[in-house]
């Protein structure tokens, strides 16, 4: 029988109630923050490129080998 105190819920619901940016107990208003300032810390971890979602990039959304860029007009890099 569940222990009426935590109403079923296990210890992965107590450490998903922790604020991913600093640790401190969440506000319902700002989950999974606790606050509106470690919201906006996350978000812009995510603007600035902190954050990144790794992406293979071995073939095209059609099953192509992706090209390659062609190289900027006015490169002089290649001429020696």
């Amino acid at each position: 029988m569940a222990d009426p105190k935590t109403n079923g819920s296990s210890s992965r619901a107590a450490a998903a109630s922790a604020c991913p940016t600093c640790g401190k107990p969440t506000v319902h208003q700002f989950r999974p923050f606790c606050s509106k300032r470690c919201a906006d810390v996350d978000l812009h971890r995510w603007f600035s490129g902190r954050y990144a979602i790794p992406v293979k990039q071995d073939e095209d959304a059609d099953g192509a080998p992706p090209e390659t860029p062609a190289p900027a007009l006015g490169d002089d890099s290649d001429k020696r």
